[in-house]
């Protein structure tokens, strides 16, 4: 007869009082009760030695794999330092400092969670997608203004970030008062006296990388004059600069949101010791945890001591930009900018109907000669 769920403990018991008499065939009673004869005698052994007859906790005594209380504790301190890391940032750290006998993530964030420092609304927001690279460090970099802030002196500060997009190593984090030109052009300088030389550097539309009026701004003069090609992502789509835009969270979130910042000097405190840690401390996920320095690596390109206008070939069709920002086509004046006035533009052919403005080894602009208008004012190089 087999078991009842709701009567167990009174079957097993009649069991083994049955099995207790004078005379009992135990291989009949126990297929009379359906169960094997070690269980049988399971229950009689029980039953002598004084033990409850119902279903014991299958739990194990013992855990070999458990994670220490002081493990859990260190996990836990990471956690609460740096609040925004999840397990696998945190067990990296951990194993990065030198610790052993950690558990695997999901173990980590099993603990993050019993002790309430994850919610089902933070892994949701958390959730990857894919995010393209570039092939090689400087190859591109990405620059951008966080938004601004106010400070404890009544002020507001304006981060300006720069980051290598293919080791995502944080090449700046300075801290102004406005977002004007020479700010930029002065960490810029250092930047470059520093690392070198990007291939490339991505900006969005706004001032100071780009000119509402059209015109083109001494921030892009000054990269071409370096061979740096200056490229705006499209307007209204902020992903194209997806890794900036990420990083202005992370920043917002491990520190803006956690540190009262009373002035400038003290937003540039913080933000030093931030960019040290970020890049050679905290595990980057798009890097496989490993920290952005060790996927940075400087550019052989060195800054320019003296800064040279573009020589052209002789026998090359030029053109002067005049006083207002203008240059002449066919007796008919096309607006450049007042940025380049007094220097010379070589025009390159690329059809009948379509001539290159080109400063040096860029492509500046491309100029539909029966429309008398601009079909490009987007810059690449030659």
């Amino acid at each position: 007869m087999p078991w009842k769920e709701e009567t167990v403990e009174d079957q097993r018991r009649t069991f083994v009082i049955r099995a207790n008499e004078a005379g009992c065939n135990f291989s009949a009673l126990c297929r009379e009760f359906q169960i094997t004869r070690r269980t049988g005698y399971k229950w009689l052994e029980r039953y002598r030695s004084g033990e409850a007859l119902n279903d014991q906790s299958r739990v194990p005594h013992h855990h070999p794999h458990k994670t220490s209380p002081e493990t859990e504790e260190l996990i836990l301190s990471v956690r609460i330092s740096h609040p925004t890391w999840g397990a696998r940032k945190i067990l990296r750290y951990l194993a990065d400092k030198g610790n052993t006998g950690l558990p695997v993530p999901s173990t980590a964030t099993s603990i993050l969670k019993r002790n309430g420092f994850i919610t089902p609304e933070e892994s949701a927001r958390h959730t990857a997608f894919q995010r393209f690279v570039r092939d090689a460090p400087n190859d591109l970099w990405q620059m951008d203004f966080k938004g601004h802030f106010a400070m404890m002196d009544g002020n507001r500060c304006h981060p300006l970030t720069m980051k290598d997009d293919h080791s995502r190593n944080l090449l700046c984090l300075d801290a102004y008062d406005n977002e004007r030109w020479e700010g930029v052009k002065g960490s810029l300088n250092r930047v470059f006296l520093d690392n070198g030389l990007p291939n490339a550097i991505l900006c969005d539309n706004g001032a100071p990388w780009s000119d509402n009026h059209g015109g083109y701004t001494p921030f892009e003069l000054w990269m071409m004059q370096m061979d740096v090609l200056p490229i705006h992502g499209r307007p209204l789509h902020p992903q194209t600069q997806g890794k900036e835009e990420r990083f202005h969270r992370t920043l917002n979130e491990d520190l803006l949101k956690r540190t009262p910042i009373r002035d400038l000097a003290h937003a540039q405190q913080l933000f030093d010791s931030y960019r040290i840690e970020f890049n050679t401390e905290r595990p980057h996920g798009a890097l496989g945890l490993d920290v952005p320095a060790k996927h940075y690596r400087k550019s052989p390109r060195k800054m320019p001591e003296v800064l040279k206008e573009p020589e052209y070939d002789i026998g090359k069709t030029l053109r002067k930009v005049n006083c207002n920002g203008y240059i002449s086509i066919q007796n008919h004046r096309y607006y450049l900018s007042e940025t380049f006035i007094g220097r010379y533009m070589e025009l390159l052919p690329q059809d009948e109907n379509t001539i290159a403005v080109c400063y040096g080894n860029f492509v500046i602009a491309k100029v539909d000669l029966d429309e008398r208008l601009f079909v490009s004012r987007r810059i690449s190089r030659r």
